[in-house]
């Protein structure tokens, strides 16, 4: 039995990639530090909901500690890698880039070696829209990414050179997907969603860093899993972009859709718009379409809504929640 190797499964969207694998009788190895690079409550939950099924095997461990990760690819077969962990955020990245580097470089530098040492050939490595930055929307993959407006970013975009560099050297099948925004149940309490929707629900204002214009490409967590899981097809190398595919959504009507289904007016707090953000992002995906047949099939006000009825189930969890 060869397991699915899920690092950063008990993250938002190594969660749900592991549930898509784990409903279809598909052994799964988690890998996670579970840090508190945000509030570990929801890590916890998640990683409950993955426990429940019994093809689900996890292990602690930090990837960047080489031998740490050695031992676990000596004791378990592996099919093929899926690299969802990752220290996210941009603003965060500019107050400790150090833990990016370890996280983001070094950690996939370690998965890539050890798959090379012990013959395997296929890794899902998840990439960032924030590479894109500076670029001219809609960012398609062939755009020249060398102007990242973060320590996150370029931490992201040394991860996909790394990549190339083992495919080129040693024929490693990987496929790079650049996720675009990625919202909906049990998301990280440090993007704007799960804050907008906790912060109107305790009457606390909404902290918005510029005018509430900027938008974004927001794309639902199962249509990101769903993409992500096709991707382990063969490929070589290939990077693909994972977006909502249409029209960005502003700040301003994603509030005024959470009012609707919320029933409550938001506080509004405007802030400078920090220069480490972008105004827009915005998918082509004509690519995920060709190579994957994928496209999403969630729309925004869809995606909402089933992020507001999970968010009213587990209201405790989202009070105790810290953002």
């Amino acid at each position: 039995m060869k397991y699915y190797l899920v690092t950063g499964a008990a993250g938002f969207i190594g969660w749900r990639v592991s549930e898509f694998l784990l409903k279809e009788g598909y052994p799964v190895l988690g890998l996670d530090e579970l840090n508190t690079a945000y509030d570990p409550k929801l890590k916890e939950w998640r990683l409950k909901e993955l426990q429940k099924y019994a093809n689900f095997k996890f292990c602690q461990v930090n990837l960047a500690h080489f031998p740490s990760l050695e031992e676990i690819f000596a004791k378990y077969p592996v099919e093929a890698i899926i690299h969802l962990a990752a220290r996210a955020g941009v603003r965060q990245s500019l107050e400790n880039p150090w833990v990016y580097v370890e996280s983001n470089v070094t950690a996939t530098l370690n998965l890539l070696e050890l798959m090379k040492r012990h013959g395997l050939n296929k890794m899902v490595l998840a990439s960032t829209s924030s590479v894109y930055a500076g670029q001219k929307p809609p960012y398609h993959e062939e755009l020249k990414v060398d102007t990242p407006l973060s320590p996150y970013a370029a931490t992201k975009k040394s991860a996909e050179l790394l990549a190339y560099t083992y495919h080129h050297l040693y024929g490693l099948d990987i496929s790079v997907v650049r996720y675009f925004t990625v919202y909906g149940p049990a998301g990280r309490p440090d993007m704007s969603i799960f804050r907008f929707i906790k912060w109107i629900l305790e009457d606390r204002p909404i902290d918005v860093y510029g005018d509430g214009t900027q938008a974004r490409d927001f794309t639902y967590i199962d249509d990101i899993a769903r993409g992500t899981l096709l991707a382990l097809k063969p490929l070589g190398y290939e990077i693909i972009n994972l977006g909502g595919g249409k029209n960005p959504i502003s700040l301003r009507e994603i509030i005024a859709i959470l009012e609707k289904l919320l029933g409550k007016k938001a506080k509004i707090n405007y802030l400078p718009f920090h220069k480490a953000d972008v105004m827009i992002t915005w998918a082509d995906i004509e690519k995920a379409k060709r190579l994957l047949n994928w496209q999403p099939e969630i729309d925004i006000e869809e995606g909402l809504k089933r992020t507001v009825e999970w968010t009213m189930k587990n209201l405790d969890l989202v009070h105790a929640v810290k953002v």
